[in-house]
């Protein structure tokens, strides 16, 4: 007997399983970026925006790298410019008996301080949780991404600074992303194809390296 409606469709579910490709249920990339107008500068979609980003990106990776002045003194000097242009164009629209453009009003709601103290306590408590775990080596998986992440972090420190680092993620931050956007079903196939070798792989080792550790280690480990 055929089957009929969606395990026609797709023999490849098994047990009513969801297809991992199937888009239905899936976050968009606009979502996933945290939606918004920040969304919107990420992917492009205010071009102006996006462009101006990376102008400003720029200029600022050239002062700290190639002026070689430090971080507090640029911060003034920067502050330092804006108060005195603010001033004298106040001045200058007094003797000129022109109105100045109103200062928009800064101000921090109750609401919103405690949305950000809210989320900010909630991502502190997942990263504890995700430590702890490393630590009593409960994930081993997790352990080896983490390390694997933060030596490879070490290496690419010993070749650039800081500032370099934090001007390059910038960038990628508004071109990833789109691209993705742009070429998501082929990065979804060739990533899927990715992560079923690497599991693969790691099954491997589970099974010829954990599975191998002495009994002591893996009751310490499962307490």
């Amino acid at each position: 007997m055929e089957a009929s409606g969606p395990e026609a469709a797709n023999p490849g579910w098994i047990d009513g399983s969801a297809d991992p490709c199937s888009s239905a249920g899936r976050l968009s990339v606009h979502q996933i970026v945290g939606g918004g107008k920040a969304a919107d500068i990420i992917l492009w979609k205010c071009r102006r925006a996006t462009v101006g980003l990376i102008f400003g990106a720029t200029i600022a990776w050239w002062l700290f790298e190639k002026s070689e002045l430090s971080f507090l003194t640029i911060c003034c000097d920067v502050l330092l410019i804006l108060i005195l242009v603010q001033f004298l164009w106040v001045k200058i629209s007094g003797l000129l008996n022109k109105q100045p453009r109103p200062l928009p009003e800064l101000v921090l709601s109750e609401e919103m301080v405690n949305n950000a103290a809210a989320l900010f306590r909630v991502k502190v408590n997942n990263m504890l949780m995700i430590a702890h775990d490393i630590t009593l080596g409960k994930d081993f998986r997790l352990f080896f991404q983490v390390v694997s992440v933060l030596w490879l972090l070490s290496v690419i420190g010993n070749f650039y600074s800081s500032v370099t680092l934090a001007y390059v993620g910038t960038i990628a931050l508004v071109t990833v992303p789109a691209l993705y956007h742009r070429h998501q079903e082929n990065v979804d196939k060739y990533a899927g194809m990715l992560h079923r070798n690497f599991s693969r792989h790691y099954k491997v080792v589970d099974e010829n390296v954990i599975s191998r550790l002495p009994r002591s280690f893996i009751r310490d480990k499962d307490d």
